[in-house]
C-alpha cells in the first residue's frame, strides 16, 4: 500500500465491518422475474451508443464494446499546477441545451451555508470551459487503490484502501463568481504529460485514455438500472471511503454535507436516491448478478481499470458491474420528476434478509419503488436490520444514456413511510 494514509484504510475497514454484521452470502436462487425489457449479457449491442440514446449530448462517443465514454477535456490551474476536468451537468436549462449537458436544477441547492465546501467559486465567462480557470482545490491521484476480495472471493473484502483523494478545498461542483449557476466539473487528471493510465498515479481510477492535444478523455462508465431500464452512468467522487474503493472514485468527504439525506424527491434538496445491494446474487450477467458481492466476484473489482485488460473489460461489458438502481433520470416523462434528476446520489445500501435469501427472493431489481415495496414487506433492510434509508454518503455519478428504451416512469407506487 505504497503512499497510503492509514486512516483511509481504517475508515474503509470499519465501513466494511458495519455491513458484514448483517450480511449473509447468497444461496441457491429461484427463477428471476421477467426481464424482457433488459439485455443480460449485452447481447446484440451496437458497437457505440446512438446519439439519440445519450442524455449527455456532449459525449463524443460512447463505446459499448470497451465500456468507455469519450468526453471533451478542459484545463484548469490549481496553485499554479495544471489539472484537467470534464463537465457533465449544469443547473441552468439554456446552458445545458447549448453545451450538451445534463440539466440538473437541483445543483443550485448546493449553494448553502450548511455545506460551505460543496461548491468551488471560480472566475470565468458565464460558460465554464472557455479558457483556463483557476480552481482552489485539486485531487491527489498518487495513492494506490487497494481491494483484496474476501475469503469467498467477494464481499466483504479482506483488505481495502482508497485511491484518489480530494484535498480539503476540492469539490467537483463549480460556481462562477457573481452567478448562482452550478456546474458538475470533476477533475480527472493532473500534470502536463506522462499520464499514467494503468496504475493511475496521476489520473482518475476510471480513466481509460487521455489526449490533451485533442482535449479528449475516455472514462469507463457503469451499467445500471433506472425505472426498469438498462442505463449507463459515469462515476467521479464519493464522500465515503468504502464507496470510493468499490466505485473506483475520488474520496471527497466534504460532499457528505450536501443536502439532504432521505429527501430524494424533495426539489429543495440536491440529492437523488441510488440503491446499492450488498448481497444480491452472483452471476456473469445482470440479471441475475447485482450488488457489491457480485461486482467484486464477477466484475473483477480488485483489478485497476486498464484498457489493455481485456478480461476485465469483457467482464464489465457482459454484466459484471454492480448494477445499482437510480431513482431519477433525465428522460422521465413527467416534468416534475425529470427535474428531480441530480448526479448527487444519496446512497442507500440494501441488504436482503436471511429469510429472503433462503426463499430465493433476492433476484435482480431494476426500479427503486419496487425495492421500496420489498422493504415495506420486511424483505430488504439497511445494514443492521434497520429500515431501508440513506447511509448518509453520496456518489457523484452523472447520467450518460440508456441502452434501448428510455426510463420514463416509476414501475410501482412508493409505499408510505419509505424515504
Amino acid at each position: 500500500m505504497t503512499g497510503k494514509l492509514p486512516i483511509h484504510v481504517l475508515v474503509v475497514a470499519a465501513a466494511a465491518l458495519a455491513l458484514t454484521a448483517s450480511w449473509a452470502p447468497a444461496v441457491a436462487q429461484t427463477t428471476a422475474p421477467d426481464y424482457s425489457t433488459l439485455n443480460p449479457g449485452a447481447r446484440n449491442e451496437p458497437a457505440t451508443l446512438p446519439e439519440e440514446r445519450q442524455t449527455l449530448k456532449s459525449a463524443i462517443r460512447v463505446d459499448l464494446r470497451q465500456n468507455f465514454a469519450r468526453l471533451p477535456l478542459h484545463r484548469t490551474k490549481v496553485g499554479g499546477k495544471t489539472a484537467w476536468y470534464v463537465i457533465t451537468e449544469v443547473s441552468d436549462e439554456a446552458l445545458a441545451r447549448r453545451m450538451g449537458l445534463n440539466f440538473s436544477p437541483r445543483l443550485a441547492n448546493l449553494i448553502t451555508p450548511d455545506c460551505p465546501g460543496c461548491v468551488q467559486t471560480v472566475r470565468s465567462s458565464r460558460m465554464l470551459g472557455r479558457g483556463t480557470v483557476k480552481r482552489p482545490g485539486t485531487v491527489d491521484f498518487s495513492p494506490d487503490r487497494l481491494l483484496v476480495p474476501g475469503a469467498n472471493g467477494g464481499f466483504p473484502p479482506a483488505a481495502s484502501a482508497v485511491g484518489a483523494v480530494g484535498d480539503p478545498r476540492y469539490s467537483p461542483f463549480v460556481r462562477i463568481a457573481g452567478t448562482d449557476v452550478v456546474y458538475n466539473a470533476p477533475i480527472v487528471a493532473t500534470g502536463e504529460r506522462g499520464f499514467d493510465i494503468r496504475r493511475h498515479s496521476n489520473t482518475h481510477d476510471r480513466l481509460f485514455d487521455i489526449d490533451v492535444r485533442k482535449r479528449t478523455v475516455d472514462m469507463n462508465f457503469i451499467r445500471a438500472f433506472s425505472h426498469g431500464r438498462d442505463i449507463q452512468y459515469l462515476s467521479f467522487e464519493s464522500s465515503s471511503a468504502a464507496l470510493a474503493v468499490f466505485d473506483r472514485t475520488t474520496f471527497t468527504p466534504v460532499l457528505g454535507l450536501s443536502p439532504a439525506p432521505d429527501r430524494g424527491r424533495d426539489p429543495a434538496t440536491a440529492r437523488s436516491v441510488i440503491i446499492a445491494f450488498a448481497n444480491g446474487m452472483r452471476g456473469r450477467t445482470s440479471p441475475p448478478g447485482q450488488g457489491t458481492d457480485h461486482v467484486i466476484a464477477d466484475g473483477l473489482n480488485a483489478r485497476p481499470i486498464d484498457k489493455t485488460d481485456r478480461t476485465l473489460i469483457e467482464a464489465l461489458r457482459v454484466g459484471g458491474d454492480a448494477h445499482n438502481v437510480l431513482d431519477s433520470f433525465p428522460t422521465l416523462r413527467d416534468p416534475a420528476q425529470r427535474n428531480l434528476y441530480s448526479p448527487i446520489w444519496d446512497v442507500q445500501v440494501a441488504v436482503w434478509t436471511p429469510q429472503a435469501v433462503a426463499a430465493g427472493l433476492n433476484t435482480t431489481q431494476t426500479d427503486v419503488n419496487q425495492i421500496r415495496q420489498l422493504a415495506a414487506r420486511g424483505l430488504i433492510t439497511s445494514p443492521g436490520g434497520t429500515q431501508l434509508r440513506s447511509d448518509r454518503a453520496i456518489l457523484n455519478c452523472p447520467a450518460l444514456g440508456f441502452l434501448t428504451v428510455a426510463p420514463e416512469a416509476d414501475q410501482a407506487p412508493a409505499p408510505p413511510g419509505q424515504p
